[in-house]
């Protein structure tokens, strides 16, 4: 979780993330952003988050997020 923390805070610095920050419904992160955040975090956790992912369920809270990043960690 703090590797996902720091991904989050490198690309939006001054936000205090946790658990329950609300990623998307506070728009925290766009579409662009969102692009940069994928990218980050298929790099940092040697994953391939593909198109049927990259839902708003998975991107909702930084906890759904790691989720999902451990889901995908757990396929490979």
């Amino acid at each position: 979780m703090d590797e996902l923390i720091k991904i989050l805070q490198d690309l939006k610095p001054g936000i205090e993330f946790t658990k329950d920050t609300k990623l998307v419904e506070d728009k925290i992160f766009d579409s662009l952003s969102m692009i940069s955040l994928i990218s980050e975090i298929s790099n940092e956790f040697d994953i391939e988050i593909s198109p049927v992912d990259i839902v708003p369920e998975n991107f909702a809270t930084v906890e759904t997020l790691y989720n999902m990043i451990e889901r995908l960690a757990d396929e490979d």
